[in-house]
């Protein structure tokens, strides 16, 4: 879609609310880009009535231009659905009419019959795969005119998550915060630290890297800013689990096969492997036999779910370098 010249009928479809608003708003500032006066008309799908689009797309006396756009449109009312594909057929001059639908079944008729009269289509299916995430984290930076390694992208995937408004404002605010143009995994580590799930992640990092240190002292940070301590124990547990699972996998995968075999995105497997240095399988199982314990005392089995935090990671260290 040009920047300066929308289509006269623009079908948003998918359930990614995030990319679906961001449509929204690029169709409008490209009508507005090509007439500042632009009118913007935003409905929603289960209050438009009979014979509204056609009132708003009707031509003005002074020749304005007009974006219509209607949300949640698999709401609208069979009537409107009529009119809507009928007017898409023959869509008016000086109007872009926007139609945002998160796909599935219901309002399918509407999507039919728009797709069918030459609707534009924008597809923001939600990023279910971890590539597609780290690929969005990439976009994001560039954006805002930095740029984020294969690593830092994927240490802010484990911090925030999946959700892409969340994932946004973080690379928002690290553009914002960081200076430099390029942004690492200390950048990354540094602004969201006291984050309960990205504090646990953090921890479980440095004591599989065995980083003494570092991990204790991101233990009583984590705690202090009220991360629940059995977060933290599974978070290593976690991480225990994952270099078991890549130290025992064959060796004859690579790549692709060895992603499906493990059920784990390739880019957390690269990580995996690079903390797998200095680990043997009887380390891995001391280790995990250490968080199992700390587990069931920070569950109610010990008095002081600190010491057990503590006593897990000195010895999930000790266990990787062989003591």
């Amino acid at each position: 879609m040009a920047a300066t010249d929308p289509a006269p009928v623009i079908l948003i479809l998918g359930d990614e609310e995030l990319l679906a608003d961001r449509a929204v708003g690029e169709v409008i500032a490209a009508a507005r880009a090509t007439d500042p006066g632009t009118e913007v008309y935003d409905l929603i799908g289960g209050k438009v009535e009979p014979g509204e689009l056609t009132r708003l797309s009707s031509p003005s006396l002074f020749g304005d231009r007009s974006v219509v756009a209607i949300r949640s449109a698999q709401d609208l009312s069979k009537e409107v659905v009529t009119e809507i594909v009928s007017y898409a057929a023959h869509p008016a001059d000086d109007t872009v009419l926007v139609l945002v639908h998160p796909g599935g079944v219901k309002g399918k008729a509407l999507v039919d019959g728009v797709k069918k009269a030459g609707a534009h289509v924008v597809a923001v299916t939600k990023l279910t795969k971890p590539a597609e995430r780290l690929a969005f984290v990439k976009a994001e930076l560039k954006r805002a005119g930095r740029n984020i390694g294969a690593d830092a992208a994927a240490a802010l995937l484990d911090a925030v998550g999946n959700d892409l408004r969340e994932l946004a404002a973080a690379c928002s605010q690290l553009a914002f915060d960081t200076p430099g143009k390029a942004i690492d995994e200390a950048a990354v580590a540094r602004y969201h630290r006291g984050r309960a799930e990205v504090s646990g992640f953090t921890v479980a990092d440095s004591a599989v890297e065995g980083r003494l240190g570092d991990a204790l002292e991101q233990l009583r940070w984590a705690l202090a800013t009220g991360t629940a301590p059995v977060l933290l124990v599974s978070a290593l547990a976690g991480g225990l689990r994952s270099l078991a699972k890549v130290g025992g996998a064959p060796r004859n995968l690579r790549g692709g096969q060895l992603a499906s075999h493990l059920g784990m995105p390739p880019w957390k497997i690269d990580r995996v492997q690079r903390q797998l240095n200095g680990w043997g399988p009887d380390g891995i199982a001391r280790a995990l036999q250490a968080a199992a314990t700390a587990d069931e005392q920070v569950k109610g089995g010990g008095a002081d779910p600190a010491y057990a935090l503590e006593h897990m990671i000195q010895t999930v260290v000790a266990s990787r370098t062989g003591r």
